[in-house]
């Protein structure tokens, strides 16, 4: 049987292509598609620029929307730096960066180091520090020799244990097992997981508060309370979103809250459901 998330997913990447593009050195792949004001999208470990497709596709014809996916060397330094560098090429002089999980620790690094390229950090289902997690797995192995096999089974058996909690999202799981069995390199998994094991501190926030908005998910496997709660500590947002479920991955589990909250924040139109005008704003 079909998979109608992998198929829309697919019917968009045929439409938009990942461009490759090197940023000092480094291979990315970016989407960039439509104009008006820029906002950067940034996924977790897994997934690709184009794991945004519901999102992008119902706001490209309002926003330009840069999408990227990570190269595979370098770590959160190393891809801050290459993210200005994106900027500049594409002569952007700022953009709201929203970051996902790994990709909201990357979004955190360039406001706290290059606050003048950032108009606004949506740090989404994210993490305040990457201390401790070489004693986790699967960081705790070494992710140069481990077998690829096994870091992906780590993955399958974290993704399983999600399905059969939640059997209504067996589409967005089998996506993301597609994304951590191939479709996502090897060197690139590799470097991502290493991103976030040998992740520096965070430089404290040095954009505007009114500028930090923060999402999380009540249900979020990964990121637990303590966690969500830290991350509001450390950036003080001006508003903070709360999906009442919806995992670690609430831009695929529930599409269209997620796109009327970007329309909320980048200040377009709403065309999903209301979130309100609370500090805290509740779905």
């Amino acid at each position: 049987m079909t998979n109608p998330m992998i198929a829309a997913r697919d019917a968009f990447s045929a439409e938009h292509p990942e461009q490759r593009m090197i940023l000092n050195g480094r291979d990315w792949g970016v989407l960039d598609v439509g104009e008006g004001p820029v906002l950067m999208l940034i996924p977790g470990t897994l997934g690709r620029g184009d794991v945004f497709w519901n999102q992008i596709a119902a706001l490209k014809d309002r926003l330009r929307i840069i999408a990227v996916s990570y190269p595979s060397e370098g770590g959160v330094e190393d891809w801050t730096e290459d993210m200005v560098q994106l900027l500049d090429q594409l002569e952007i002089e700022s953009a709201t960066i929203l970051g996902s999980s790994l990709g909201g620790y990357l979004a955190q690094f360039i406001a706290g180091t290059h606050p003048t390229r950032i108009s606004g950090l949506i740090a989404a289902n994210t993490l305040h520090s990457a201390k401790g997690l070489d004693q986790m797995p699967p960081y705790a192995l070494d992710l140069d020799t481990a077998p690829i096999d096994t870091l992906r089974a780590g993955f399958g058996m974290g993704l399983g244990g999600w399905a059969k909690a939640h059997p209504d999202q067996a589409n967005l799981v089998e996506l993301l097992l597609q994304e951590a069995g191939g479709r996502i390199l090897e060197s690139e998994l590799r470097a991502r997981l290493s991103a976030l094991k040998f992740g520096p501190e965070l430089p404290e926030p040095a954009i505007d508060a009114d500028k930090i908005i923060t999402i999380e998910a009540d249900d979020d496997p990964l990121i637990p309370a303590q966690m969500r709660e830290a991350v509001r500590a450390r950036l003080s947002p001006s508003v903070a979103y709360r999906f009442t479920d919806g995992g670690h991955f609430p831009y695929l589990a529930r599409p269209a809250d997620y796109t009327s909250l970007l329309e909320q924040v980048m200040g377009l139109n709403i065309t999903g459901p209301d979130w309100g005008t609370e500090n805290e704003r509740v779905l």
